[in-house]
């Protein structure tokens, strides 16, 4: 463990989430309480807050017998800020020799100080403070620890954040590199990477609509066996086959109640994921298919979905013109200025009514619970993107992480898809996974060089607190290791004509890396970009799933979750509604 000693509570989480970066193997206890409270640790640091005179101070402790004393008194007040004058330096190593005989008193009589150092704060600016923070703390970590991190003192989901929001604000790509780099330390590869992403990202979300679209996720929390890494909420399905049937029927409340309540709004997309959705039957799936379809009206009478700028049924042109007029409960209709339903009026009086629908996905994802039968459903209902998931072409890696199929059988389901003319197929691959090597990861890219996705998912492992990977205290890969794979990744991408185009991180990530999407022109998911951004609001249906409202004014998210528990979520089908109601639909009576 890593203790923290604040001398008053602030920006604990900031300090934890950068320590941890660098130490992903130790848990870190960040608190404001006596030294005497802590327990032992492999070093201890000290962050005082000296709001009188402007200052934030650090001091790195170890135990005596480490003999790690390598770092004279003299060295201890280490400064890296060029804006502090001379006198100022003086001042602060002033202040710092006094900190330094306090907290002496507050060490054990076995501990020493290493490092320290100490950065000039305006703490009325409470943004500028944070990054000052973390960039004294992080240079103190990387003399400690003896390396630096590629993201620098970046440690949040999203750091294309940042390189979007100054486009958006007109600044040149030269001056967004300069910022990333004097402001978050972050090295060239990702900031090159992160702007990439982040103009890519600004083209794909431009073409959603804002005000009056939201984006649709069904969630199918059963799979043939719970991965070792994976903390999703998923069910097996041994033990729930006799039910699902039953938990369709659930779910279908739940679509019956949000395809009415947003029929005034403009759906984007739709991703049925999980858990496994192919652990549904083929029948069960063709059901599912045919609910979404025939309740959001995007689909034809066939059952085909039909995707934007493509026509639907027809309707009675003076129906939909009145519900057009209709006061909508979720927000504004969707009409033009006159009224009119948006679509063509035929001469039989009739309207063909347009969908704004750009993708729908089927995450496949385990080959062994795809068939042919099922391929076969997928494609009778135009679903325009599907994803097998490897990741890992090593059939002992597949062993080691719990997916009972092997390598040959992710080559048998790519093929059938291909017969079924699935013409988008995703690919999901882990960088890092246990026992792994370079020369591992480079056999499952050669197998994506062979296969040829139209899109590629390359995630760093992340060993998540509710997964068995963490339980069983599986190491991470070490960082140069994970940094070449993530190289590798990004080569394979290249290699087959794709682009990156949506990328987020995650705590307890191999070497501090990230996880990222890329995509042949045309074939980049919308939804991933949606979720990821938080631009639209998403409906999220079924077990576990989150509902989300973009408040863009407030600067806010609205959330809406659903119960995990499967039992729960069929017997409390109604509570859930009503929590999307109360989000949604304030207005209406629960």
């Amino acid at each position: 463990m890593i203790t923290v000693q604040l001398n008053e509570p602030d920006f604990e989480y900031d300090i934890h989430s950068l320590v941890k970066a660098f130490y992903p193997q130790h848990d870190v206890l960040v608190k404001a309480m006596p030294r005497e409270e802590f327990p032992e640790s492999v070093f201890h640091l000290v962050v005082n807050y000296d709001r009188k005179n402007h200052m934030i101070d650090f001091k790195f402790y170890e135990r005596e017998q480490q003999e790690n004393d390598n770092v004279t008194k003299e060295e201890i007040v280490a400064q890296d800020h060029d804006h502090v004058a001379k006198e100022e330096n003086e001042n602060a190593e002033q202040i710092s020799e006094e900190a330094f005989s306090q907290n002496q008193k507050n060490g054990t009589a076995e501990e020493k100080m290493t490092l320290g150092g100490s950065v000039l704060v305006d703490f009325s600016d409470r943004k500028k403070t944070k990054n000052e923070l973390k960039q004294q703390l992080y240079y103190l970590l990387t003399l400690y620890a003896g390396k630096t991190l590629p993201w620098g003192t970046l440690t949040g989901i999203r750091p294309t954040k940042i390189p979007m929001e100054l486009l958006e604000e007109g600044k040149s790509e030269d001056e967004i590199r300069s910022y990333m780099k004097e402001t978050y330390f972050a090295s060239d590869e990702k900031i090159e990477l992160s702007l990439a992403v982040a103009k890519r990202e600004l083209e794909l979300l431009s073409r959603i609509d804002y005000e009056n679209g939201y984006s649709l996720y069904v969630g199918i929390p059963f799979c043939p066996s719970t991965c070792l890494y994976c903390s999703f909420t998923s069910y097996p399905l041994a033990k729930w086959a006799n039910r699902m049937d039953e938990y369709l029927d659930a779910l279908e409340k739940e679509i019956a109640f949000t395809a009415e309540a947003c029929k005034h709004k403009v759906l984007n997309s739709v991703y049925i994921g999980g858990g496994t959705p192919t652990t549904l039957s083929a029948e069960q799936m063709d059901r599912l298919l045919t609910m979404i379809g025939s309740y959001f009206e995007i689909a034809d009478e066939q059952g085909r979905m039909i995707y934007a700028d493509e026509y639907m049924n027809e309707v009675d042109a003076a129906d939909e013109a009145q519900n057009s007029m209709d006061e909508a409960k979720f927000e504004n209709g969707s009409t033009d200025v006159e009224g009119n339903a948006a679509g063509s009026v035929c001469e039989n009086g009739k309207v063909r009514k347009k969908t704004q629908l750009l993708e729908f996905t089927v995450e496949a994802g385990r080959p062994d619970s795809i068939t042919r039968e099922k391929l076969e459903v997928i494609h009778k209902h135009n679903i325009s993107r599907i994803s097998i998931n490897p990741q890992t072409m090593n059939d002992k890696t597949l062993r080691v992480i719990g997916r009972a199929h092997t390598a040959q059988q992710v080559e048998e389901a790519y093929a059938m898809a291909r017969t079924a003319n699935i013409h988008h197929i995703n690919m999901d691959v882990i960088a890092g996974l246990p026992g792994e090597n370079i020369d591992d990861f480079a056999r499952t890219m050669d197998a994506a060089l062979r296969l040829t996705p139209e899109s590629l998912t390359v995630h760093t492992l992340a060993i998540k607190r509710s997964s068995r990977l963490h339980l069983e205290n599986a190491p991470l890969p070490d960082g140069e290791t994970a940094s070449r794979m993530v190289q590798l990744g990004l080569d394979t991408a290249h290699q087959l004509g794709m682009k990156p185009y949506y990328l987020y991180r995650q705590k307890y990530m191999a070497g501090n890396q990230e996880n990222v999407g890329y995509a042949l022109p045309g074939h980049a998911c919308q939804y991933n970009v949606d979720i990821m951004e938080e631009t639209t609001h998403i409906l999220a249906l079924g077990a576990g799933g989150i509902s989300k409202r973009v408040y863009p004014e407030e600067g806010h998210i609205g959330r809406a979750p659903n119960v995990s528990n499967i039992e729960q979520y069929i017997a409390r089908v109604e509570e859930m509604i009503g929590r999307k109601k109360a989000l949604f639909l304030p207005e209406m009576p629960l």
